[in-house]
């Protein structure tokens, strides 16, 4: 069979939820049968996500190769149910550094170099390689940014030269926003679709399929209006509103037959019909039991009243997944670290929620607050997780409280303490020196060893696992038995370099901190056993506030 080309394209304006589409209309062709996956090509300069700010971009997603990426390619792992590569994801820093490398090494023969056709070819070669890979029948490929703009151009380019080619093979998607008007905000608009069909057209693609996406479902009117305005079939105009969940879309495109409208495009005959499970999941999400209430604390959350979601993206879908699978709906409020430090009374609010946890991050800003909460948590049994960075300050509160090393600190903050119980490992200290901080930490999938008769032995059910990393700072083998000797229970190591991976507190419901970051590997059918541990905590603690 052919390879099957699907592209994604979002018109209008940004952020209208392209990735959750791509993830939607992959996970529903999985449904139907077929082997798929699925590719984010990010339009900007840089080589990978890793440098850039999570407040701007989002969170940086990590993969088992080591691959710093965007959020997006979180939701593909997590609808599909799988694991991805590197080849999955581009950006047009990354493409231009091929180009360039096999420009110097003389794969083109000597040949000028131009922009068309390499770059579209580079950018095809990818895509068929990630295919290869991945064994797959279907490839759905989401390109960020608007049509429109000049930063994706190049990669519209290469839609087209598939589309030439193996025109019946390729199908084009484009999710636009619907703005609405009116009183009540009911009557919805077509003019921006229409004007970003038309910017699309004037590369020479015409979409397939429009997904509509807007605060309500799609009229029959409206559809109608797109038909004859846009050049596509009625049918082929999907409606795409807001939802409670992400995890409805796959239900929602399907109740407009988007599955059968690809697969007629394609030349396909579905195999199965299969979202039994996905609907069961939106069915319990609908329909909890009860709610549980979880406070994140961190920083990257915006200013004011404004809440940067985007940067603790998989956090957030790991609490989810685990409430869920437990019928129970979370409820999340964000905690700033910096109010704690300013006014320490302030932590009693700690005590409204049935668990807590510090994510990972980077910098000094609201350090000291987050260690007096966690100080907090772990003194008034509040169900605590770690997490990277959330573990480290965990090990510092225990050995400033409780092993009496009062001045303990990791030396990213104070490089001249006399008790680094977190420090940097030598090899990212050389790539510091050399100002490579792109790729200069521990990344991707490591081994982990569990200890038998800890917490994380009993939630994982097995002795050696493997998690994904992205620090530069570890914890400082020096202190271990001191800590060791005070209480603190080291449950996981990285078998192949000694390095603490997971550390615990025992009389406690849940205290728990991980060098890693779980939050990468849950997925909505099957959460993380940690998360789910901690959950399962957490809603003790709130069964116990309510008696």
């Amino acid at each position: 069979m052919p390879i099957k080309y699907i592209f994604v394209t979002g018109g209008v304006m940004s952020g209208v939820g392209k990735g959750v589409a791509a993830a939607s209309i992959a996970k529903i062709l999985q449904s139907r049968g077929f082997n798929v996956t699925a590719i984010k090509i990010d339009p900007y300069v840089n080589v990978d996500a890793g440098t850039m700010n999570p407040t701007e971009h989002g969170e940086v997603f990590v993969l088992d190769d080591g691959m710093e990426c965007d959020q997006d390619m979180g939701n593909y792992e997590r609808f599909l149910d799988t694991s991805l590569s590197s080849a999955n994801y581009m950006t047009t820093g990354s493409v231009y550094l091929s180009v360039i490398n096999k420009e110097r090494s003389m794969e083109y023969g000597g040949k000028c170099v131009e922009v068309v056709p390499r770059i579209p070819m580079e950018v095809i070669d990818r895509i068929n390689n990630a295919v290869k890979k991945e064994n797959a029948e279907i490839v759905v490929i989401e390109i960020g940014g608007t049509v429109g703009e000049y930063e994706n151009l190049l990669f519209l380019e290469a839609i087209k030269i598939l589309k030439l080619k193996y025109s019946k093979d390729v199908v084009t998607i484009l999710v636009s926003y619907i703005p609405t008007l009116g009183a009540g905000g009911t009557e919805l608009k077509t003019k921006p679709t229409q004007h970003a069909v038309r910017n699309l057209n004037s590369v020479g693609i015409q979409p397939d399929i429009i997904l509509g996406r807007a605060g309500v479902p799609l009229d029959e009117r409206r559809k109608e209006k797109i038909q004859f305005t846009c050049g596509v079939e009625k049918e082929d105009v999907i409606s795409a509103p807001n939802v409670e969940s992400i995890y409805e879309v796959p239900v929602n495109f399907e109740e407009d037959n988007i599955s059968e409208r690809i697969l007629k495009k394609l030349s396909l005959e579905a195999k199965t019909k299969d979202l039994k499970e996905w609907r069961d999941l939106v069915h319990d999400i609908k329909n909890p039991k009860g709610e549980v209430n979880i406070g994140i604390i961190g920083k990257y959350f915006g200013s004011g009243d404004f809440i940067l979601t985007d940067s603790y993206i998989s956090v957030i879908e790991s609490v989810k997944h685990a409430a869920y699978s437990l019928k129970k709906k979370p409820i999340i409020g964000w905690l700033d670290s910096d109010v704690y430090e300013k006014d320490s009374a302030k932590l009693k609010e700690l005590k409204k929620y049935d668990g807590i946890i510090v994510p990972g991050g980077f910098g000094n800003r609201g350090i000291e607050g987050k260690i007096l909460a966690i100080e907090y948590c772990r003194k008034n049994k509040i169900p605590y997780f770690g997490l990277c960075y959330g573990m480290q300050l965990a090990c510092i509160e225990f050995a400033r409280n409780i092993a009496g090393l009062a001045d303990a600190h990791t030396t990213e903050i104070d490089p001249k303490t006399k008790n680094p119980i977190i420090d940097i490992m030598p090899e990212q200290k050389n790539l510091m020196k050399e100002n490579r901080y792109g790729g200069s930490m521990r990344l991707g999938a490591y081994p982990c060893k569990l200890v038998k008769g800890t917490r994380a032995y009993e939630a994982y059910g097995q002795e050696n696992i493997s998690e994904r990393h992205r620090h530069r700072f570890e914890f400082n083998n020096d202190y271990r038995e001191a800590l060791i000797k005070k209480g603190l229970v080291i449950s996981g190591i990285n078998p192949e370099r000694d390095l603490v991976e997971i550390i615990e507190l025992k009389d406690h419901p849940f205290f728990v901190g991980t060098q890693f970051h779980p939050e990468f590997k849950s997925r909505p059918l099957k959460p993380h056993p940690l998360f789910k541990e901690f959950i399962k905590s957490a809603i003790d603690v709130g069964h116990r506030h309510t008696l």
